[in-house]
């Protein structure tokens, strides 16, 4: 017997998922990150446990309010950190 597959576009727009900005968990130059995930299709994990490979120009996309509300509290706790990411 023959199992049908299912697969879930990675599109947002079929998926009816919000186009947003994620913030991406790094230890080193998250910008660096990004760049090698979008050449390579490497998947990144965002602060708010989205997994996913980046493909839009962040800049132009709102920000994921989660990314940005755990950004803040953690910037709370931690002196130094730029009031906005990417800042």
């Amino acid at each position: 017997m023959k199992e049908d597959v299912v697969t879930r576009p990675d599109d947002e727009t079929t998926t009816g998922e919000p186009h947003v900005a994620h913030i991406v968990k790094a230890d080193g130059d998250a910008a660096a990150k990004v760049v090698e995930a979008r050449i390579y299709g490497t998947p990144l994990e965002a602060l708010c446990g989205m997994v996913f490979v980046p493909q839009r120009d962040p800049t132009k996309l709102p920000m994921c309010a989660a990314c940005k509300d755990i950004y803040e509290t953690y910037s709370v706790f931690n002196e130094g950190l730029p009031d906005t990411p990417g800042s």
